[in-house]
């Protein structure tokens, strides 16, 4: 070899290593900055086509009317409310009459019972950045009634909470999700360049697509808001380091075995390169589905997720290798690498040992409890999650609002609202006083409608909180009774409409969706693995994981966190990152089994794959699930069931599905889990006589 070769051979690892470290540099900003093109509007979110988001779009013609309200409402300690505080809760409300659009306030109103006021602020709906400082200011004036507590209720509290928990999303979770990937790895290789090298590939990637994401939500093309945020983080850091650790783990056996670091590097860029692409593929493609959706937040999801595959899978494929490279055995210090046949030593040459001994009975053993766990999926409500448990902990919109609802009809600051023609305005006045509906109020001056556009608005106040069941069916009601009128060509918005709606496009979603995920994954599966029956039963048993994970989270939802719904979108979004990151292990697995299968014989291959990687990807699944508990640290609800979800499927599938239920089906089907492929045939069973599987010595 040429000195010009060797500076060559040091060069190119040296280039890639700097032009990463010279990105990641340049683009680290933009992962605290997504909050700048971010929304947390969730009417933005609504399908398209609903009536609720036509009832939004054709609000805007009432601009004037439109307002972000903050409602007031004063408590007493059981006694009745006085002329002296009615009047001094109307003089606080006038005092910051200058915060709304119009320069005009409600008085403040008494309750039925006598024993509360509440007034509404209308903020302008541009207001959403200074509405901290605004809602202190209203606190700060509603404070100055005697004796009655003041609390704000209505959207504008409630926005302002979701900024608040949305707040934690550039620092705390980050940093959560990184302490956790970094204590995992250092406590299973015992090296200690090593983790740091690969938290520094996940971090680079995530700036990456931080700045990808930036540019094109700056532009328009994509929307985000805290939730995708949040999502892109986890799935970017947890996806990079699991393609790290197979890139690494087929580096150190390959440097073990050959002793030379560029060979190492060139062998184990080649072997591992199929298999983090397909799983890279399947996660990408499974998530890109998501543009099929009709719900605007899971469409926003799909390119964004894949923006952020596509920068794991780049970092670990070219910042890896590199410094892997340049770093050569000191990377596994104070370890060393371990070639593949290194004794055979470890917990998983124990588990081979005990698939080996019994396949059929390891595989209906385990399959059994994953379908009765299975039974209880349909107990798991996906209608919405109620205002009361939208936030884990207490948030103060929440309380002002169950405050409001024991006072006032449950829907007061939440009304349902209709658009009509406004020739039969008074007709669907009439027909929209259903049962559940407590009083129907024209927008406009002395209580008569104004026209916009020979149309008028009408709202509805609901009886039963705008979150409760039985409003939806008042909702309902009120939608079949107002559609009835005659010309008037009424439709229905507003909070409980839009529930009604996202419920509807959820389960369309859903129909559409899975089939095309589950499509997907099996003809990259077909491709890798060049078999038709194989990856038919890798996607069966990662749906039946699924199913089963869905079934526990019913149970401890209700019974364990006191969750009486989930959000409608949450089945979706897990059977997505379940199914596809579930696919991941297995595509890890039975790729290296298919390649000892070609050495060894179909037994020994899928008893070799098995020891030879279990320790590599059980570390994987356990840093996938430690990044996506980490959502659990900002305080919702939905994040936080994605989080129990994912966490618990990816546990699932990595200890159970992949360890034992896959292994031992393939065992159990011999050469017949390859047909129609070569190694289906008897010839390629070169070595079936009984010898040890051999372990990665990683245990």
């Amino acid at each position: 070899m040429t000195a010009r070769t060797r500076r060559l051979r040091w060069l190119v690892p040296a280039v890639l290593l700097v032009a990463w470290l010279g990105v990641g540099g340049a683009f680290g900003p933009f992962a605290g900055r997504l909050g700048e093109v971010a929304t947390n509007d969730q009417a933005a979110f609504l399908p398209q086509s609903a009536e609720s988001t036509r009832v939004l779009e054709a609000q805007k013609a009432f601009a004037s009317d439109e307002t972000l309200p903050a409602i007031v409402v004063w408590t007493t300690e059981g006694s009745p409310v006085t002329d002296a505080q009615r009047q001094a809760a109307t003089r606080a409300l006038a005092s910051v009459r200058d915060l709304t659009a119009s320069g005009e306030v409600s008085p403040a109103l008494p309750s039925g019972d006598g024993r509360a006021l509440q007034g509404v602020v209308p903020l302008p709906p541009d207001a959403e950045e200074r509405l901290p400082q605004l809602l202190d200011r209203i606190r700060a004036a509603a404070e100055g009634v005697p004796d009655a507590r003041a609390q704000i209720a209505g959207p504008a509290a409630t926005r302002a909470d979701l900024s608040e928990a949305f707040a934690g999303i550039d620092g705390l979770l980050l940093g959560v999700a990184l302490a956790a990937v970094l204590v995992i790895l250092l406590l299973v290789y015992r090296s200690v360049l090593l983790p740091l090298v690969i938290i520094v590939g996940s971090v680079l990637a995530l700036a990456v697509a931080c700045a990808l994401v930036y540019a094109l939500a700056d532009r328009g093309v994509v929307r985000v808001d805290g939730q995708v945020q949040g999502i892109l983080s986890i799935l970017v850091i947890g996806a990079a380091t699991d393609y790290a650790l197979l890139l690494a783990a087929r580096f150190g056996e390959e440097y073990a075995a050959r002793g030379d670091r560029f060979a190492a590097g060139r062998a184990a860029l080649r072997r591992a390169f199929g298999p983090i692409v397909a799983s890279a593929a399947t996660v990408a493609l499974g998530l890109l589905a998501l543009l099929l959706s009709s719900l605007t937040n899971n469409r926003a999801l799909g390119p964004v997720g894949a923006i952020g595959i596509a920068c794991a899978v780049l970092s670990a494929l070219t910042f890896l290798p590199a410094a892997l490279v340049l770093l050569g055995r000191a990377a596994y210090w104070p370890g060393r690498p371990r070639p593949a046949d290194d004794g055979g030593r470890g917990i998983w040459r124990r588990v081979a040992a005990l698939v080996g001994r019994s396949p059929r009975r390891i595989w209906v053993a385990t399959l059994l409890p994953l379908v009765a766990c299975a039974a209880f999926t349909p107990l798991l409500n996906a209608r919405g999650v109620p205002l009361d448990e939208t936030f884990v902990n207490d948030a103060p919109s929440v309380a002002a609002q169950q405050a409001l609802g024991r006072h006032f009809p449950g829907g007061s600051g939440q009304p349902a609202v209709i658009i009509a023609d406004a020739a039969h305005a008074d007709a669907v006045a009439r027909a929209a006083r259903v049962p559940g509906v407590a009083d129907v109020t024209a927008a406009g001056d002395g209580g008569r409608p104004r026209v916009v556009n020979g149309r008028v608005r009408l709202d509805a106040t609901l009886r039963d909180a705008a979150d409760a069941a039985a409003a939806e069916r008042t909702v309902e009601r009120l939608r079949a009774a107002v559609h009835a009128v005659p010309g008037a060509d009424a439709i229905v918005g507003g909070r409980t409409a839009q529930q009604i709606d996202t419920q509807a496009a959820a389960a369309r979603d859903r129909t559409v969706i899975v089939p095309v995920v589950l499509a997907v994954i099996l003809a990259i599966l077909m491709a890798l693995l060049r078999s038709l029956v194989t990856p038919v039963v890798l996607v069966a048993t990662v749906a039946v994981s699924f199913l089963a994970t869905l079934g526990i989270a019913a149970l401890v939802f209700r019974h364990g966190f006191g969750f009486s719904g989930t959000d409608a979108s949450v089945p979706l979004y897990g059977f997505v990152f379940l199914v596809a990151l579930g696919v991941d292990y297995n595509i890890f697995l039975m790729s290296r089994v298919r390649e000892e299968t070609a050495r060894h014989g179909v037994r020994q291959g899928v008893l070799r794959g098995l020891t030879t990687t279990g320790g590599v990807i059980t570390s994987a699944g356990v840093v996938l699930a430690a990044t996506f508990a980490a959502l659990a640290v900002i305080p919702l609800a939905f994040l936080a069931q994605i989080a129990f979800i994912v966490a618990f499927g990816v546990l699932l599938d990595t200890l159970v599905v992949r360890s034992l239920l896959v292994p031992a089906l393939t065992l159990d089907l011999g050469r017949r889990a390859w047909w129609p492929g070569a190694l289906a045939r008897p010839s390629a069973a070169r070595s079936e006589e009984p010898r040890p599987a051999v372990p990665s010595g990683r245990g």
